[in-house]
């Protein structure tokens, strides 16, 4: 077999990878990746809370593996960081993640580091087939090879339909909703500071026709910034000079639409993170009866396929220390699965025309011995 670009008999047999470059966004989305999460994850309560709450779910379920060494290299800390929390986080918002796999003496997996996905790039071979990672900090670039067997670094990505080699994360797809939110927050941070509603008019009617020189209006309009904006001058009475009248704006109900504009773009966001909007406080979103039936929908649709994804991912990479390697959620000590395992084994407990051993099989669990 030919991973990576090695060498396995098939060459002729693989077809030639190629790399699509994206379509520029409009607007002023962001159109790099650290701008993205700037503006996505740092500034953006909606997108972080999304990615932690698939991230700790990922982290927090319970693990069945192959050999206990595994489940001790997977979910130790390296450099103060959760590994699987980490790699989660990358395939969310980057779409991919690279595990370095860290060597001891004798050659054998000692440790496993995440590396920032936006440093790394892919160095293909003549068939456009992975040879070799770059990781790149500042001036100083490490070359990591993709070996067959014992690789140093394992590449995992989600689907991508325009590149070969790289994955595509849901940052991406969320960051035009993402700018609409920091937008309406930005708006309703504005009407705060001034006094919480829209500015008004002084209308200057002497009665006469004239109009105020330049150097009225260049007076009158300090006098203004000085005394009468800002939240700390909210309610402050203001006195007119004659002449002068205050005539008080408001927005219509098409320019206050800016919240609907904002909860929908809230849900977006959640969408695109595979997140039930319920489970992040927004209002009017009860698809789901309650909490525990948001819950478990994320659990089903969005923790559990981006776990397997990861875990199983690892476990081929590391397969060449560790032979016949897999790691697994251990689905019956999930407490949001609780009630579909109980099911689950009702169903398979009450089958009468099952063996005690089709019906281990059919629950995952082992022989006894």
């Amino acid at each position: 077999m030919k991973l990576f670009g090695w060498k396995s008999g098939r060459e002729e047999s693989r077809p030639v990878l190629s790399r699509a470059l994206s379509a520029p966004m409009f607007g002023d989305v962001p159109q790099s990746y650290e701008a993205q999460v700037r503006d996505g994850y740092l500034r953006n309560p909606i997108v972080q809370r999304a990615v932690k709450l698939v991230v700790e779910g990922v982290g927090s379920a319970p693990l069945l593996a192959s050999d206990p060494a595994l489940i001790a290299l997977v979910t130790a800390r390296s450099g103060g960081q959760s590994l699987i929390e980490t790699v989660v986080a990358q395939m969310l918002l980057h779409g991919n993640a690279y595990v370095q796999v860290l060597r001891d003496v004798d050659g054998g997996a000692a440790e496993l580091f995440a590396l920032r996905p936006e440093r790394v790039a892919v160095e293909a071979d003549a068939s456009g087939w992975p040879a070799a990672y770059r990781y790149r900090v500042g001036e100083r670039v490490t070359r990591l090879h993709a070996e067959a067997v014992r690789p140093e670094v394992i590449h995992l990505k989600s689907f991508n339909p325009v590149d070969d080699h790289y994955g595509l994360g849901c940052l991406g797809a969320a960051s035009g909703a993402v700018a609409i939110h920091n937008a309406a927050a930005r708006w309703n941070k504005a009407l705060l500071d001034n006094a919480a509603r829209p500015s008004g008019a002084l209308v200057f009617d002497p009665g006469d026709g004239s109009a105020l020189s330049g150097e009225q209006f260049a007076r009158l309009k300090g006098e203004l910034e000085e005394s009468f904006s800002g939240a700390g001058n909210a309610g402050r009475p203001m006195l007119l000079e004659g002449g002068l009248r205050w005539q008080a704006l408001s927005l219509s109900p098409a320019d206050m639409d800016f919240v609907g504009t904002k909860a929908a773009a809230a849900r977006e966001i959640a969408l695109a993170f595979g997140v039930p909007p319920m489970l992040l406080g927004l209002p009017g979103d009860n698809s789901y009866a309650n909490y525990r039936e948001a819950n478990r929908a994320l659990w089903r649709l969005g923790v559990l396929p981006i776990a397997s994804a990861v875990l199983t991912g690892i476990a081929q990479g590391l397969s060449g220390w560790f032979a016949g390697a897999a790691i697994a959620v251990d689905l019956d000590r999930v407490p949001a699965l609780v009630e579909d395992r109980e099911r689950l084994w009702g169903m398979v407990s009450g089958a009468g025309f099952l063996s005690d051993g089709e019906k281990r099989a059919m629950l995952d669990i082992a022989e006894v011995a």
